[in-house]
C-alpha cells in the first residue's frame, strides 16, 4: 500500500511529452500538479517528479526536494480515487527556497484532494 514501485514512475518520452502538452495544472505552494489521461499506461497513476536546476543549482538540494516529495506521495497516494481511466502526473517543485518536509507534504495532501475532487 504505501510503496512506490518502478510501474508508477512516469519514464516514457510520449507520455511525458503528452502530459507537458496537454495536462491541466492543480498548484498548491510549493508544488504544482500536472495531470492528463492516457489510456495506454499499465497503472492507475504514473508519476513524475521535477525540481528545477535553474532554482537550485546543487544537485544535493533538488535530490533532497525529490525525496521529500517521493515519501510524501508514497504516504498520501491513498487519497488518489480509483478512476476508470489512467493518468500521468507529474508533481513539479516552484518554490524559491527549500521547503521542509511538512510543507511539501501539506502541499502534496491539498493538490492530491482538488485532484480526487475534479470532475473528471
Amino acid at each position: 500500500m504505501y510503496t512506490f514501485p518502478k510501474a508508477e514512475k512516469l519514464c516514457k518520452r510520449d507520455y511525458i511529452q503528452q502530459l507537458f502538452a496537454k495536462g491541466e495544472a492543480i498548484t498548491s505552494y510549493p508544488i504544482r500538479l500536472l495531470y492528463t489521461p492516457i489510456a495506454t499506461l499499465e497503472v492507475p497513476y504514473q508519476l513524475l517528479i521535477s525540481v528545477p536546476k535553474r532554482t537550485f543549482k546543487r544537485a544535493v538540494d533538488r535530490n533532497l526536494l525529490k525525496r521529500r516529495l517521493r515519501e510524501a506521495y508514497r504516504l498520501q497516494k491513498n487519497l488518489l480515487p480509483v478512476k476508470e481511466q489512467q493518468y500521468a502526473l507529474a508533481f513539479i517543485y516552484i518554490g524559491k527556497g527549500k521547503a521542509t518536509y511538512t510543507e511539501i507534504e501539506n502541499a502534496v495532501k491539498t493538490t492530491l484532494s482538488l485532484f480526487a475532487n475534479s470532475p473528471i
